[in-house]
């Protein structure tokens, strides 16, 4: 008998939503990296969001799920996940299936995180290639090699961000500094105060650098499970060649020492050789990778 997934436009059911949480912490159990990125978990409730959502069922419980970005014009970009006792049963091929009927005329990719074999075997049977990849790199931070820092540039501070007040101004330069990538240039300020209500969320690991009280560049850290997060680096365009990149990681790196943390780990686009070789600089290398399919 044929499974065809139920879909959902928008924000999944509030019962249904605990479900998918379940479903992708099975699989990072059994995987070693979560199927879904934070963005999509954060968008599984979320009734603004621009995502297809589609489900397969065992009675009385969620096999699988595939949630389909459409915010971006003419593309269509899917992640999914299976739960593990229910693989090699077709479900990675009916999501897929489905997802990109849903995606209709749109340029259609999927991601595969960690690259594992059968996401790949999945993505490559169907007749996808790999488009684009998503380094995770990580330091030991008591290893790590020491680097000397230029002076920051004359009339540039730095400050930590107060909720409430910043948010407008991050937005903007995020947007400019981003505005090539497909994920981290549109996030909005519903998203950002999505961020703001987490738990790891701290205002304290928020660096701003300003001049003359315009923004210039920030750098936000996360910490979870005792592992720091370089999680956004941005330097606005108008202010490259300040060496503001640098100054900032160090200053992220500063921040995990004294939170006494023990590695940190960070996401860049692999084409992106100028921000690689910053954070090379600093002993960050690349320890695993997400892969786009398209």
């Amino acid at each position: 008998m044929a499974i065809t997934p139920s879909v959902v436009h928008g924000a999944l059911p509030e019962d249904v939503v605990p479900l998918v949480y379940g479903l992708v912490e099975d699989a990072e159990q059994a995987d070693g990296i979560a199927p879904l990125s934070e963005q999509r978990l954060l968008w599984l409730g979320d009734a603004d969001a621009p995502v297809v959502h589609l489900l397969t069922w065992a009675p009385g419980r969620l096999t699988g799920i595939a949630q389909l970005d459409l915010g971006v014009d003419g593309k269509a970009t899917a992640e999914l996940a299976v739960a593990p006792s229910d693989r090699r049963q077709g479900l990675g091929e009916v999501l897929l299936r489905g997802a990109r009927k849903e995606a209709g005329d749109r340029e259609f990719a999927v991601w595969a995180h960690g690259d594992l074999p059968g996401a790949k075997a999945l993505a490559m049977g169907s007749g996808l290639r790999p488009a684009r990849e998503l380094w995770i790199m990580r330091v030991d931070l008591v290893a790590r090699p020491q680097v000397e820092i230029r002076a920051l540039p004359e009339g540039v501070t730095v400050r930590t961000f107060v909720v409430g007040q910043d948010e407008d101004a991050w937005l903007r330069v995020n947007a400019r500094a981003f505005a090539d990538h497909p994920e981290q240039g549109r996030i909005s300020l519903a998203d950002l105060e999505a961020r703001e209500a987490e738990p790891w969320f701290d205002a304290e690991s928020f660096f701003l650098a300003e001049r003359d009280g315009e923004l210039l560049a920030s750098v936000w850290l996360k910490v979870v499970d005792g592992i720091g997060e370089i999680y956004v680096l941005g330097v606005d365009p108008d202010a490259q060649g300040l060496v503001l990149g640098s100054a900032l990681t160090a200053r992220a790196l500063e921040r995990f020492d004294q939170l006494g943390l023990g590695v940190a780990i960070l996401y860049t686009s692999a084409s992106n050789l100028a921000a690689v070789r910053t954070y090379a600089k600093f002993g960050f290398a690349p320890s695993n990778v997400d892969v786009t399919y398209a």
